[in-house]
């Protein structure tokens, strides 16, 4: 019996911000004061056409980058591909509590991907991978706190209310209170 979830970040908007931006250099570059000619843009080997380029680029690498989430009789085990180079395991001996929690990415994180709390709490880390403001909270018995998004969100309780009742596992917590 496993859970496993694959989440990408699907920030659009990024997209509309790297474009007004490419707009602007570009025709800087191309249209002001008559534009640069040719010789010029070889001479300074094309920077501002890879200006231009460079945001979109790094869209598409943050993008392309993935948190896979295990969950099984042992423990859990999550990745943050290609930022970490292991997968990092959390058995049920390290967890004190663990349910599925509201939250809010912005005012709580201050974003999303892998974000730290707001306003120097560096013991409770989040991966905020999407806008379902719903998540699975870890509260470790180290006093750290991890928080992962989910898409499953109900898949992801009844997989627990499962976990919790054939392998009696107290740290889980399966009622459904708002938290």
């Amino acid at each position: 019996m496993e859970f496993e979830e694959r989440q990408h970040l699907n920030l659009w908007w990024l997209h509309i911000l790297a474009g007004i931006e490419a707009t602007i250099v570009v025709s800087i570059v191309l249209l002001d004061k008559g534009g640069m000619k040719m010789q010029e843009l070889k001479d300074i080997y094309f920077l501002p056409f890879i200006a231009a380029l460079l945001p979109f680029i790094i869209i598409f690498l943050v993008q392309k980058s993935t948190l896979v989430l295990k969950i099984n009789n042992q423990g859990i085990n999550y990745r943050y591909k290609p930022f970490a180079r292991k997968t990092t395991f959390i058995s049920w001996t390290q967890i004190n509590k663990m349910y599925i929690r509201k939250y809010d990415a912005l005012s709580e994180y201050g974003g999303w991907g892998k974000r730290y709390r707001l306003w120097f709490k560096f013991n409770d880390k989040a991966f905020v991978f999407n806008n379902e403001s719903k998540g699975l909270q870890l509260e470790l018995s180290s006093d750290k706190k991890l928080l992962f998004s989910t898409e499953k969100v109900d898949e992801l309780a009844l997989f627990l209310i499962n976990l919790k009742t054939s392998n009696n596992i107290g740290a889980i917590e399966t009622d459904v209170r708002e938290r």
